[in-house]
């Protein structure tokens, strides 16, 4: 049996995946092709492990990223600058957890995590191991979270090549903007226009999260 630590050694995109995926896409895109040339290589990259990447993506959400770090700074310093272990974050006082800035709402999602993995109906193995649907249905059963945080832990957990996040506002506005649409594509017309893309839709989904940072045409 792996020891803890190896199992918070995330798995990597494989490099050579991602230049095939990016030739894939910039010979069926067009469009795409002008936020790749752009953008340079993707930098799609794996962060931390299932239980660590579930913790974080709860602790981020609903907060400006400049406000979810420093939580997470004050968080991590009481378990001495790391995510804590599933069963020391059970053990926990909440005075101390709300001391570092979570809402009593964040602690019950954060504890619910921790007890998924404690309880062993989450592991880090299980979930490298199942499919991306199933995936989805395993952690969306536990308290807070939901199919944006699935689809996160997917793309930057588990290393998956071939997931939309269509819930996520910045991919819908880079489509939006790319694509010249009236209104923020919903989920049906997201994954008609990623219909060429597959099986390469987290590559795709990388580069429209870079569409904000294209030059106007008349720059070039």
């Amino acid at each position: 049996m792996p020891s803890y630590a190896a199992l918070l050694v995330p798995a990597r995109y494989d490099p050579q995946l991602l230049e095939k995926a990016c030739r894939a896409l910039r010979r069926r895109d067009p469009q795409l092709r002008r936020v790749m040339n752009h953008a340079g290589p993707c930098g799609l990259e794996t962060r931390h492990d299932p239980y660590r990447g579930l913790l974080r993506s709860v602790l981020f959400q609903q907060l400006a990223g400049a406000a979810a770090r420093a939580i997470e700074a004050r968080l991590k310093a009481l378990y001495g600058g790391r995510y804590p272990r599933a069963e020391r974050l059970l053990a926990s006082p909440e005075r101390d957890l709300k001391a570092a800035g979570l809402s009593r709402q964040k602690i019950a999602s954060l504890r619910s995590i921790a007890a998924a993995f404690s309880e062993g109906r989450l592991s880090n193995r299980r979930l490298r191991r199942m499919d991306d649907d199933a995936v989805v249905e395993a952690v969306t059963e536990v308290r807070g979270v939901g199919e944006w945080t699935a689809h996160m832990l997917l793309m930057f957990s588990l290393s998956r090549p071939d997931v939309l996040p269509v819930g996520d506002y910045g991919v819908r506005k880079g489509a939006m903007t790319l694509y010249d649409l009236d209104e923020l594509p919903r989920p049906a017309e997201l994954e008609s226009l990623a219909e060429p893309w597959r099986p390469y839709r987290s590559v795709a989904s990388w580069y429209l999260w870079r569409v904000e940072d294209l030059p106007p045409p008349s720059a070039g």
